[in-house]
C-alpha cells in the first residue's frame, strides 16, 4: 500500500500543519471502518475530563485497530464530534500526538453528543 498526501498549492486555501486536503490510498488490501469510539473505559464509564476521554479514545482505538492486526499508522481518515467547540484544540493536540506527528485528512464537528457525559468521539477509517 501506497499513501501520497494530496495538498494542492493552486485552488484551494493552504492546509495547516495538523491536517491534509486529501491522502492518496493505492493498492490497500482491506480497509477498517471504526464506528465513533468514545472515552469510556472498559465499564462503559466516561471519562471526568476532556483530557481522560481524548487518553481513553485514543487506547480504545488502538485497541480496536491491534484487533484488525493494524496501528495508529493504519489510520488514513478522522472525524472527531466535539460536544463544544472550545475543545479543538485539545483534540488536535491528541490526534496529533496518538499519530506521531504523521497528518492525515480529518474533520471536527461541534455536535451534541447522546450523553452529556461523552465528551468527544472519533470516527477512523484505516488502511492496510
Amino acid at each position: 500500500m501506497k499513501l501520497i498526501p494530496r495538498n494542492p498549492r493552486n485552488g484551494v486555501y493552504p492546509a495547516t500543519p495538523d491536517y491534509l486536503h486529501a491522502l492518496e490510498v493505492q493498492q490497500p488490501e482491506r480497509f477498517l471502518y471504526i464506528s465513533g469510539t468514545m472515552g469510556l473505559d472498559q465499564n462503559g464509564v466516561a471519562g471526568t475530563t476532556l483530557a481522560e476521554q481524548l487518553d481513553l479514545v485514543w487506547n480504545n482505538i488502538r485497541a480496536i485497530l491491534a484487533s484488525a492486526g493494524m496501528t495508529v499508522d493504519n489510520i488514513v481518515r478522522t472525524t472527531s464530534y466535539l460536544r463544544d467547540p472550545a475543545f479543538a484544540e485539545a483534540n488536535q493536540n491528541a490526534r496529533v500526538a496518538a499519530l506521531g506527528g504523521r497528518t492525515i485528512p480529518t474533520t471536527t464537528i461541534a455536535a451534541q453528543t447522546l450523553s452529556e457525559a461523552w465528551l468527544v468521539e472519533i470516527e477512523v477509517i484505516a488502511a492496510a
